[in-house]
């Protein structure tokens, strides 16, 4: 396939400052979308036992390593069809990762489920910097690297004045939006959704009812990982790069989009990545590079502040 493959569709050039801001917007949608999937891993398990996963961004750094071994070993078998590759390298990635997401949950989460509140944090801290150091000691800390397997360009207009999106931005967005169509599809008209819902709105009840809630919350750790390395494999096969601390940045990130669209809505972790990705491109495009972490972190700050429930959540209401 020719690398430098583009797609022309010529139309009327666009002015700079919305030539800047239409890139900006998709590029901000591309980001939002990964956003998206790594917040609902925060927003599921939040949802289920009210505690925040802080190891979930070193389950997306592990899932970036996961595609890498995925392709070395497809490379290995011979699979060369770049279609194939991508949909055997999501299969395992997600696959192992799940059960990266299980392990913590075993590990860290259930031995400590009746004690006080912060000790799964500190807990989840804990892991999340045993990951981080595993991987670096394990992989090294220096960046590594994966081929590209989809090229091409799809630019809209002529001259200088163009905007344009990769066709792995495109795949990006596509995967996203049907991962997380299928993910609420499951939630809501399966029988395992049905019990996650049961054992969010009362584990107790669930219990005495024949819902198995030990086995349902390690589900749900496994689903949020599972969510998280479409991200990671999606944004490694993007980039090609990809390091030991990519995952605290990212999470934090995701974390604030899970608070910015409610934390325990599954359509608000969708809509509040897809909001702090443009709001983020926005910023960088207009404003500074440099700062967008500082912005995306004070978006945090102000939502905490002035609407702590998020967009689509529900205040919680204690009953006297």
């Amino acid at each position: 396939m020719d690398r430098n493959r583009v797609s022309n569709h010529t139309t009327a050039p666009l002015p700079m400052d919305l030539h800047i801001a239409a890139q900006q917007l998709i590029n901000g949608w591309v980001l939002g979308s990964v956003y998206g999937l790594i917040a609902v891993g925060y927003t599921m398990v939040y949802g289920i036992i009210g505690m925040i996963n802080f190891a979930h961004g070193e389950v997306y750094m592990l899932s970036a390593y996961l595609t890498a071994i995925a392709l070395a070993l497809l490379a290995a078998l011979g699979v060369s069809s770049a279609g194939w590759v991508i949909v055997l390298v999501l299969a395992l990635t997600v696959l192992f990762t799940a059960l990266w997401g299980w392990a913590i949950e075993r590990v860290a989460y259930r031995p400590l489920r009746a004690a006080n509140r912060l000790a799964p944090l500190i807990s989840a801290i804990g892991v999340s910097l045993a990951l981080q150091n595993y991987v670096r000691l394990a992989q090294g800390a220096r960046s590594q690297g994966v081929p590209a397997l989809l090229d091409g360009t799809l630019r809209l207009g002529d001259g200088e004045n163009f905007v344009q999106i990769t066709h792995q931005q495109i795949l990006i967005v596509v995967v996203a939006f049907a991962s997380m169509a299928l993910l609420a599809w499951v939630v809501q008209r399966t029988a395992l959704g049905r019990a996650c819902r049961a054992t969010q709105q009362d584990p107790l009840m669930a219990q005495l009812l024949g819902v198995d809630v030990d086995r349902i919350i390690a589900v749900v750790f496994a689903l949020g990982a599972g969510m998280a390395a479409v991200a990671g494999t999606l944004v490694t096969l993007n980039y090609g790069s990809f390091d030991f601390s990519i995952g605290f940045v990212t999470g934090i990130k995701a974390f604030t989009a899970a608070v910015l669209g409610g934390i325990g809505s599954l359509p608000g972790a969708m809509l509040g990545g897809i909001l702090l990705g443009l709001a983020e491109s926005l910023f960088s495009g207009f404003v500074n590079t440099d700062y967008k972490d500082v912005f995306a972190f004070s978006v945090l700050i102000l939502t905490l502040v002035f609407r702590p429930s998020g967009l689509l959540g529900r205040p919680e209401v204690e009953k006297v």
